[in-house]
């Protein structure tokens, strides 16, 4: 592995564009379900989404990918988009909606450096939502390094936290 400079700490990634069987029914959970704003359609091929009017945090096509079908286990591939919620009250409110349409998790942990649902999409696509704690609360180990970790994540605790 080559030494070069690490990126700039400001670099983001930007946004995520998915490859979708049916883009009404990706609307319908990513809009309907988790509250994204459509932002622009291109027809029946292409739409693009946010949260707070951004030009696109999502992007959703059927361009490669109309009517197909999942890719089979054991292959290379995304294997979850992240949504990052700013608070804790926020992820709460993306549970209830989650659990309001019937959708399954997959699995909800808490990392130490975060508290993380998983779910999938229509599409199968994993869909991780979750919040960052303030760095001052990440868990270090006695050498100084990251000590993430992966523990039951108290769902009726962070329920509670939701804002009517």
């Amino acid at each position: 592995m080559s030494q070069n400079p690490a990126v700039n700490a400001g670099t983001r990634i930007g946004h995520v564009h998915l490859k979708v069987a049916d883009l009404d029914r990706a609307l319908g959970f990513y809009c309907g379900v988790l509250g994204f704003e459509l932002m622009q359609r291109m027809g029946s091929g292409a739409a693009f989404i946010s949260a707070g009017g951004y030009h696109h945090h999502i992007g959703l096509n059927t361009w490669e990918s109309k009517g197909g079908s999942p890719p089979p286990p054991g292959t290379t591939g995304l294997y979850h988009t992240a949504i990052l919620y700013p608070t804790r009250p926020a992820l709460a409110d993306a549970l209830h909606r989650v659990l309001s349409a019937g959708i399954a998790l997959d699995g909800a942990s808490d990392h130490g450096v975060s508290e993380a649902l998983y779910l999938r999409d229509p599409d199968e696509n994993g869909v991780e939502l979750y919040r960052d704690r303030p760095r001052e609360q990440w868990p270090f180990g006695a050498d100084g390094k990251l000590a993430m970790v992966t523990k039951r994540l108290d769902l009726e605790d962070l329920l509670r936290q939701r804002e009517a």
